[in-house]
């Protein structure tokens, strides 16, 4: 079978190198929001919307006009890639899998993406690589690119520039390790898995909050586009991009973990936005416990929970093996004992003790169990055989004795 995969490495760019790569992000930036206005204007004169073709035709017009002949300066390909992505950006809107198009804006997302493998050298040995326009820029090698070169994607991240190559490579059809699991996501406990093992929080965020405080107010106080201010502001950035990658690496060593050591997966298909709405309301009506209610939404925010749920989906798929959502209504409200489904089951955040058998144990627990036995119905309901084998080999849809099933962090020391 056929895997793509991107390898992502810092690039060490020296100062020409580094204007250049602006340029070229600026130039693509550029691009995309002339096609997305014309799109837009084409629109509002009920025409009918440009194809990739068209949009090309214009782009080339732009190059060879004297407002926009700075474009000429970038390379064609990138910029051709810009419409692409304007292109698959519609497609999505119309398909309802994504929002209408918006505008870029300049220092969000800087990047620009070589679609062309055979424009592009790269000498793993001497850790260095070859872009048209750039010439030859090292990188830092931290690891092995596998496989056949397919595109390479630059991107400017808290103030660094990033190479990312996406490679294609054959490998065999891999067999899954270990049975099924139910996982809970919540606050208190990031994750915590059916047999009792759990993940504390990592709460990135609220680690660098003070820090990104104090720089936002430093911030607030400069003359804007001043020295000090674009000072300030490179601070600020730095700190963003300490948070989302301290949270990313710790959500890629969770994911991996549970996805070498499980075959099946259930987790809870939670709808992260409707959870993390805002209680304000309007003048009309306002909202009640405003403030807690955004303490709440914050921290749920800083878990990750869409990003980990897209790793652990991949990371499975590698390793053979599955990953099914399932409705989390009431699955820490539900005893996995008898059954009973009340309220009044979960007495605190961690309490859980049923009102009917008298069944106790941490309610993350429970809601794992009630996920696992969930996923397991609806396997079932679908007529997936093989996904129901597992579970029945993997011994784990048993509930816990009442008051002994007391797991450790798995990340624990």
């Amino acid at each position: 079978m056929q895997r793509l995969q991107a390898f992502k490495y810092e690039l060490m760019p020296n100062g020409e190198q580094q204007r250049q790569m602006r340029r070229f992000a600026g130039s693509c930036r550029f691009v995309f929001n002339q096609a997305l206005a014309l799109q837009k204007e084409r629109y509002e004169r009920d025409e009918k919307k440009l194809g990739y073709a068209g949009l090309c035709k214009q782009l080339t017009a732009w190059r060879n006009s004297l407002e926009a002949g700075w474009l000429a300066e970038a390379p064609v390909h990138p910029l051709q890639q810009a419409l692409k992505d304007l292109e698959a950006a519609y497609t999505n809107f119309f398909e309802k899998r994504a929002d209408f198009p918006c505008f870029k804006r300049k220092g969000q997302s800087d990047s620009f993406r070589y679609p062309d493998p055979k424009q592009i050298k790269l000498d793993q040995a001497n850790g260095r690589i070859f872009l048209p326009k750039l010439g030859w820029l090292r990188y830092c090698n931290s690891r092995e690119a596998l496989g056949e070169l397919r595109n390479v994607t630059v991107s400017l991240n808290g103030g660094r520039w990033f190479v990312s190559i996406q490679t294609r490579r054959e490998v065999e059809i891999p067999v899954p390790r270990g049975g099924a699991v139910g996982i809970d996501l919540g606050i208190a406990r990031f994750a915590t898995l059916s047999d009792g093992a759990f993940y504390e929080p990592l709460n990135s965020f609220k680690r660098h909050e003070a820090a990104l405080r104090k720089a936002q107010q430093a911030l607030s106080r400069k003359q804007k586009f001043s020295s000090n201010w674009m000072r300030a502001k490179a601070r600020v950035q730095r700190i963003h991009a300490r948070i989302g990658n301290a949270r990313r690496d710790y959500l890629h060593k969770t994911s991996t973990a549970i996805s070498q050591n499980h075959a099946l997966v259930f987790v809870e298909d939670l709808q992260v936005r409707n959870l993390s709405r805002s209680a304000a309301g309007t003048a009309e009506q306002p909202g009640r416990n405003v403030r807690a209610k955004s303490g709440l939404n914050k921290s749920i925010l800083d878990q990750g929970w869409f990003e980990f749920r897209r790793q652990l989906d991949y990371k499975l798929a590698w390793a053979g093996g599955h990953l099914v959502a399932v409705p989390p209504q009431n699955t820490s409200r539900t005893c996995p004992c008898c059954g009973h489904v009340s309220a009044e089951n979960r007495r605190t955040q961690a309490e859980f003790r049923c009102v009917d058998c008298g069944f106790e144990e941490n309610a993350d627990v429970v809601g794992a169990i009630n996920v696992l036995r969930r996923g397991e119905a609806v396997l079932s309901n679908q007529g997936q055989d093989d996904a129901r084998l597992a579970c029945e080999v993997s011994g784990a849809v048993r509930p816990p004795a009442a008051g002994t099933h007391r797991g450790e962090s798995a990340l624990s020391g």
